[in-house]
């Protein structure tokens, strides 16, 4: 029985710990937003950066017009770091600040963004990780990015991490 099969309803499994340490069994999707200006280096990326190299390189690669991924928002970067885990760059943040009161978050580039994850999940039977995306540094309300998780990642085995 594949790992969807399995799943009746949907929930989101809240656990405290590290996000680069996904529990249960491969393979793994590890989600988390990246801006659309180029820039790595503060929140969630620091500890994924100490883990695996990949996901930074090509993430700059990509800001850079160097994959044949358009660099827009609401795209997902796949990336493999290790066998059967993949960290998804999910393209959903409007620079780094609040410009205006706004937040960076854009909540539609999420959702499209988990679209796109969700139909790769499901092709590689993968569950599918991630802290609180979106609610850091990009400023977003996890009553709305955790309503988009539930909507677009139904079908799937969902861990959400609380770091300690």
């Amino acid at each position: 029985m594949s790992r969807r099969d399995s799943i009746a309803a949907m929930a989101i499994r809240y656990v405290h710990g590290d996000a680069t340490a996904p529990v249960g069994d491969p393979p793994w999707v590890l989600v988390h937003i990246v801006n659309d200006k180029g820039g790595w280096g503060k929140g969630f990326v620091v500890a994924i950066s100490r883990r695996w190299k990949a996901p930074e390189r090509r993430y700059r690669a990509w800001s850079k017009g160097k994959e044949d991924l358009p660099f827009e928002l609401g795209e997902t970067q796949l990336v493999p770091v290790a066998e059967g885990c993949y960290v998804a760059n999910l393209l959903g943040q409007v620079g780094m600040y609040a410009r205006r009161g706004v937040p960076p978050i854009r909540y539609e580039a999420v959702r499209a963004g988990l679209q796109k994850v969700a139909e790769f999940a499901l092709e590689e039977n993968a569950s599918v990780h991630m802290p609180r995306i979106g609610c850091g540094l990009a400023g977003g309300s996890w009553d709305e990015v955790g309503a988009i998780v539930e909507a677009e990642l139904r079908n799937l085995d969902v861990t959400v991490y609380d770091y300690p």
